[in-house]
């Protein structure tokens, strides 16, 4: 079998089979693998049409039908299932050859992965892709990490096949070294369980406090939609909310049981900002809200708690309060995706990544799951000035959450006297504070600590850290 295939991709579950068809209908012929050959010989026998393939049915053949340098790419389950196809497929190729692997890898092991195979000669590109199975056949977004070499032979070939953006620009970008492209898929995960927190919380809200029924609320949605909240996870949540199942004839967000699960990137965006001293509270919340729904024992068990008694709305009420809830949504919005480049950017300098924000921004404004219309601002934000601390920092911005702040307060007011929970819009208004706080309770924390373990302070009024002898006569010393 002679080096025709310009790209290859084993793995061939629902999301390496879409990808590889993704390269063939963009004009590369592509060696496709599989560990099961049925599911090769099923890929070219039902989508042939679509493109040029070479079926290969061991690692030799397949790597012999790549030319060089070979393009690897590798859609299997992340962890041990993924380092068992590298050590398989590794010992046959040569350096300067690609291996791509196209999971949701914890950015540590795609570290490891790039420093093993790099001793080697062989590049790694640890490589995000966001858009679920859609998106891996008509255009994802992807954030590839890896060297400039790798980048070099690869990025033209991502450009092709990834979602453009509404200027056309192709939202793919060479991230940064090793597992940065890991590392900024893993954040995108954990900024979209806070978007469908936010979401769902909103939801509630207009159920339980205004009374809309769910094609009620759906229509809110729609009209959300066609402003400044316009994006995908608004757009399909209307879509979830229209459905009526078929069996019972009623709503279909009312027959799903209200246990969310989860993957474990958002788990992992949390675990990563508690190492880098990154507050993400609001994915944080988001994370231990799916994992509240979970523990159904728990939830049984809680019954009987006493709330309080709750008030129905009046029509005009409801209105005005839905109206409420958009500008809280919108504020916590921002707030969730502000702290997730925060997260970003501190990856970013503690591992020497170099990773451009508002080159981020802009990739994620097509194909993946949390695109958005105000990304084309976030993305001019971070374009006039890189070194932006904060999207809050932003001016534009800014001026818009003070002007939703009196909303946004009521609507986390009334969700506490209805006995509501909010956790992720109540954490979000409570980061906001933080940040215009003049002085916060941390110095009384600070006090505390020194008491009971010598912890040690500075001072706001002169340089050095101080110790208070607190046993004896409370003296002064500095450490």
């Amino acid at each position: 079998m002679s080096g025709t295939a310009q790209i290859g991709v084993t793995g061939l579950a629902v999301m390496g089979r879409n990808l590889a068809r993704n390269f063939a209908r963009n004009g590369f012929t592509v060696a496709v693998h599989n560990r099961t050959a049925a599911k090769t010989d099923a890929l070219v026998e039902d989508f042939g049409d679509e493109g040029a393939f070479v079926a290969a049915y061991t690692p030799q053949e397949f790597v012999e039908a790549l030319e060089r340098p070979r393009r690897l790419v590798v859609m299997v389950k992340a962890g041990e299932p993924t380092d068992a196809v590298i050590q398989e497929f590794a010992p046959l190729l040569e350096e300067g050859d690609v291996i791509i692997d196209g999971g949701n890898a914890h950015f540590e092991d795609t570290r490891r992965r790039e420093q093993e195979l790099r001793e080697r000669g062989i590049h790694f590109v640890g490589a995000g892709i966001s858009g679920g199975e859609e998106g891996a056949l008509n255009g994802p977004s992807i954030m590839p990490g890896g060297s400039d070499e790798s980048y070099a032979s690869l990025g033209p070939m991502l450009e092709k096949i990834s979602a453009k953006a509404k200027d056309g620009a192709p939202c793919v970008t060479h991230i940064g070294p090793d597992g940065a492209g890991h590392f900024v898929k893993m954040t995108h995960n954990g900024i979209e369980y806070a978007d469908m927190q936010l979401i769902g919380e909103a939801y509630q809200l207009l159920r339980d406090v205004a009374g809309y029924s769910a094609p009620q609320i759906a229509d809110i949605f729609r009209s959300w939609n066609t402003g400044r909240l316009d994006s995908y996870l608004i757009e399909i949540t209307a879509e979830v909310l229209s459905q009526v199942d078929a069996a019972t004839g009623r709503p279909f967000v009312d027959v799903v049981l209200d246990q969310a699960e989860q993957k474990g990137t958002g788990r992992w965006t949390v675990q990563i900002a508690l190492d880098l001293g990154v507050p993400v509270s609001a994915i944080a919340e988001a994370v231990f809200a799916r994992s509240v729904s979970g523990h159904a024992a728990l939830r049984e068990a809680s019954r009987h708690l006493a709330g309080p008694t709750a008030r129905k709305l009046g029509k005009d009420e409801a209105a005005a309060f839905a109206d409420q809830v958009e500008q809280a949504l919108y504020a916590s919005k921002i707030v969730s995706y502000t702290q997730g480049f925060h997260e970003i950017a501190a990856g970013s300098e503690t591992y020497d990544w170099n990773i451009d924000l508002g080159r981020v921004a802009a990739i994620w404004r097509g194909g993946c799951i949390i695109r958005a219309a105000f990304l084309d601002r976030i993305t001019s934000a971070y374009e006039a000035q890189a070194q932006l601390p904060s999207l809050l920092a932003d001016r534009s911005f800014a001026r818009e959450i003070a002007a939703a702040q009196d909303d946004w307060r009521a609507v986390v007011a009334t969700a506490v006297t209805q006995g509501v929970p909010t956790p992720a819009f109540a954490a979000t208004l409570a980061y906001y504070d933080s940040l215009r706080a003049e002085r916060l309770p941390a110095a009384l924390t600070q006090g505390q600590r020194d008491y009971f373990g010598a912890h040690t302070y500075r001072r706001v009024d002169r340089d050095g850290v101080f110790h208070t002898l607190w046993g004896g006569d409370k003296t002064e010393v500095e450490s």
